[in-house]
């Protein structure tokens, strides 16, 4: 700000002042508007963009959460994500320019402590002070973190094994053995087979996509290449998948699932549909003590003679769909199901959503009760889950009955409502043996969570190219998920078990290598 000492007398100096006074204010009131404006607009898409997002949230939690596909929504959400903050970006560039700069985000402390941290310390050019000219001293910093990647890259192992001869005699020169390996006489080391397998089957990137990566890296390596690397894993950790299984079935309960696998099929130029069986053991919900895993099997067909053979041992409960074919396992007398919930409420929610049937909307709110206990039950132990359930979700259970009972006899028995009421009523048996056993669930959502990668990886492969390569996908996937269920890292999992498995870990100790004794490689 001028005082009127510092004015000058000379008439055109002052008009020189004046003017340039009035310039920088207009330019100030340019700014001001051009900010303004940005921000009317900002705001305007940013609402547009969070209306979008509270919809596609209604669809996935909603009513209608069981018409959307759950990659559509990520995905859809992944780029209106990216819409938003562009439009921040747009925002912030216009409050710099303006000279009002936004408040600083922080993210203090929330990255991980064991990540390497690369200082680097931003030192002024001059520590002089340029009021007094007196020298410097620091009085304190700020510190700001920011995370930083290197990209992933290839190098090479050399290893050299001098051969040593005696000078003294004839004896036959010797060196140290060479090291065991996963691909015998091959270029992989078994980090990165590790890292082609987690990939494929954990990152669903099939491996011709793969080559292509690895080739803008300048490492030509043929799709076959990594093709054979993958199968002789695969014979490798078949046993550990074996061994897997054969835990499950001695367990009380567990979840069955399965789903399609598209096989190509040379001699008929086109594929044909295969099975990957899931079973699965998940007792976190009621605090049990066995670890979560689970474990596929292929199969060239969905007939019931599958999981009799799969299952044979297997003593308990077994909680499935709707699926006829685990009937043939129940009538063997050492298996009783439990049916899932979620798949009759699906029935009748198809009903309720045309807005036409009164009764199908009635057994979605009756079911909806049965879910609001199993919400204040969760994570309490199986006695007190059962006791929850006797007084509150069995009176539920009776009424439900009684309506379906009575409006079955009023009903044409071509309807689809008197369809999805016999659904129920033929598994009720199972449907309702939640009530006498705090372990068993409501549904099956746990096992189809774990079939969800299959079906993404499907989506990315096409096809399996052989009943053997289903055979590969089960068994890869099945560590892998089971790592996943663990909060393992596979790749780190899959680098240290194919080590030992190379290095020839005893078959008779296969437990210690499943991915719940896993301990982390130090150094």
């Amino acid at each position: 700000m001028l005082l009127e000492a510092d004015l000058p007398d000379d008439p055109d100096a002052l008009r020189a002042i004046i003017a340039g006074q009035a310039e920088a204010q207009r330019r100030l009131t340019d700014q001001v508007a051009a900010l303004e404006a940005a921000g009317t607009e900002a705001d305007a898409e940013i609402a547009r963009l969070n209306a979008i997002i509270a919809a596609f949230q209604r669809h996935r939690f909603g009513a209608r959460s069981e018409q959307l596909d759950e990659d559509q929504l990520q995905l859809a959400l992944e780029e209106i994500g990216a819409a938003l903050a562009s439009v921040h970006a747009g925002r912030e560039a216009a409050a710099k320019d303006a000279g009002t700069p936004p408040p600083r985000k922080t993210n203090r402390g929330s990255l991980p402590a064991h990540l390497e941290r690369i200082e680097q310390t931003l030192e002024l050019e001059e520590r002089v002070c340029s009021c007094c000219g007196g020298d410097l001293h620091v009085i304190g910093e700020d510190v700001a973190e920011r995370l930083d990647v290197v990209p992933a890259s290839f190098r090479v192992l050399v290893t050299r094994r001098p051969r040593y001869g005696c000078r003294s005699c004839e004896a036959a020169p010797v060196q140290a053995p060479a090291p065991a390996r996963i691909v015998d006489r091959g270029i992989p080391t078994e980090a990165l087979v590790a890292h082609v397998l987690t990939a494929k089957y954990a990152d669903h990137l099939p491996l011709y996509r793969q080559a292509q990566i690895y080739a803008r890296q300048g490492v030509t390596l043929d799709r076959s290449t990594l093709a054979d690397w993958t199968g002789r894993a695969a014979w490798w950790l078949r046993p550990l998948r074996d061994h897997l299984l054969a835990e499950l079935k001695k367990s009380g309960k567990l979840f069955a699932d399965e789903t399609t696998a598209p096989v190509l099929d040379p001699g008929r130029g086109r594929t044909k549909t295969g099975q990957l069986w899931a079973y699965a053991r998940d007792d976190r919900s009621w605090g049990g003590a066995d670890p979560p895993a689970v474990a596929y099997r292929y199969a060239p067909d969905r007939k019931a003679e599958r999981p009799i053979e799969h299952l044979t041992g297997f003593a308990g409960t077994l909680q499935v769909d709707g699926y006829g074919g685990y009937g043939a396992l129940a009538r063997r007398g050492d298996v009783q199901l439990a049916f899932c919930w979620a798949h009759v409420r699906r029935r009748f929610y198809e009903l309720a959503a045309q807005g036409t049937s009164p009764v199908a909307s009635e057994v979605l709110t009756r079911i909806a009760a049965l879910y609001k206990v199993e919400a204040d039950v969760r994570g309490a132990s199986a006695g007190d889950r059962q006791k929850v359930r006797q007084e509150r979700s069995t009176p539920l259970v009776q009424g439900l009955r009684q309506l379906l009972d009575a409006r079955l006899g009023q009903l044409s028995r071509k309807s689809r409502l008197a369809e999805a009421i016999r659904y129920a009523l033929i598994r009720w048996d199972g449907l309702v043996l939640f009530l006498e056993d705090g372990r068993i669930e409501l549904d099956n959502n746990s096992v189809e969570r774990s079939i969800r990668p299959l079906a993404l990886n499907r989506k990315n492969a096409l096809f399996a190219g052989s009943d053997q390569g289903g055979e590969h996908w089960a068994v890869i996937a099945s560590l892998i998920e089971t790592c996943k269920l663990n909060k393992v890292n596979p790749e780190a999992w899959l680098t240290q078990t194919l080590t030992r498995l190379a290095q020839g870990h005893s078959s008779q100790r296969l437990g210690e290598l499943m991915p719940w004794n896993y301990t982390p490689t130090v150094g």
